[in-house]
């Protein structure tokens, strides 16, 4: 019995299109296309010597009538249907010129993650719902015991600004004192409809009912399963542990230091350059960390990353 050869992938992009109101574009697929009818983010197939961006570009142009002006990439997804092997390449799209007109007859639609009207959708495309609902904002607190009633206060501060991922960390605090600030954050944060991650401890997260756990270097490399919780991130520093945290299936990564920090003035740093290397080929969002303030969201994006995360900078 003779071994069949593995397929070869089909490289092929897909527009994440957004507004700033957070819709995004679905496009359905025409007829005497295969899965003809389902609805996906457009995009095509990349032809022989042409870069991903450059198959973006055109394939808006031909199939929606626009033209790129801003686009980022961001995530890699394999996926093998009955009648290809496809590795697709995501872009989030956020400035274009021209009106959208769907000049190969397919129907589109503006979308909202809570209340998608338009069905089915192409199988390949649910993890990529699924990073859409990650803020791009992961503020880390790094507050002393002493600081917690001004902390507090910044952190009510950050929720009223739009802030809506947190990471609960609280190195050095007293156990009982970090588990009073835990549930304080976690009930503030719910408040104002963000989630919130507890550091390293799962028992506390599950304790105060915090919506998932942010691994450690350390326990993800330990790590054999991803823990049982809603939503899981996990610190990296290197391609082989975003491999260690793709594998683990958690549902994105911290990846730094990108830039110099006044806490860890010796690090080995990443640099933009260092980051979009990792980035390239990750299968999970990622967020920029080290020295990070709002004003590098832009060269993050540039540089594949999902967002930033801020120690500091998400508190100002």
């Amino acid at each position: 019995m003779t071994e069949q050869s593995p397929r070869r992938r089909i490289a092929v992009v897909a527009a994440v299109l957004q507004q700033p109101d957070g819709r995004f574009l679905l496009a359905q697929r025409p007829p005497g296309k295969a899965y003809a009818g389902y609805w996906e983010f457009p995009g095509g197939k990349v032809e022989d010597g042409e870069t991903p961006a450059a198959a973006l570009s055109r394939e808006l142009h031909e199939e929606l009538g626009i033209d790129v002006v801003a686009a980022y990439p961001w995530l890699i997804r394999e996926f093998d249907y009955p009648h290809a092997a496809v590795r697709l390449h995501f872009f989030r799209v956020r400035a274009w010129h021209g009106e959208l007109q769907g000049r190969e007859a397919q129907a589109f639609a503006w979308q909202r993650l809570e209340a998608i009207d338009v069905a089915p959708l192409l199988p390949a495309n649910g993890p990529i719902l699924q990073a859409l609902g990650i803020p791009e904002t992961y503020g880390i607190t790094g507050f002393m015991p002493g600081e917690y009633p001004r902390m507090l206060e910044r952190i009510d501060s950050a929720l009223q600004r739009g802030l809506r991922l947190i990471q609960v960390r609280g190195k050095n605090w007293p156990p009982e004192l970090f588990a009073r600030y835990t549930m304080d954050v976690v009930a503030r944060a719910h408040a104002s409809g963000a989630r919130v991650l507890v550091n390293a401890d799962g028992e506390l997260a599950r304790r105060s009912d915090a919506d998932g756990v942010h691994l450690t270097v350390q326990q993800l490399r330990d790590s054999t399963q991803r823990p049982d919780f809603a939503l899981v991130g996990a610190s990296c520093h290197n391609a082989e542990e975003l491999r260690k945290a793709e594998q683990l299936g958690v549902d994105f990564a911290v990846l730094g230091p990108v830039l110099p920090t006044p806490t860890h003035p010796d690090a080995v740093l990443l640099g933009w350059g260092g980051l979009q290397q990792l980035t390239m080929d990750t299968r999970i969002p990622v967020f920029a960390l080290g020295g990070m303030q709002s004003g590098d969201r832009g060269q993050a994006l540039i540089s594949g990353a999902h967002g930033l995360a801020m120690v500091r900078g998400a508190w100002i």
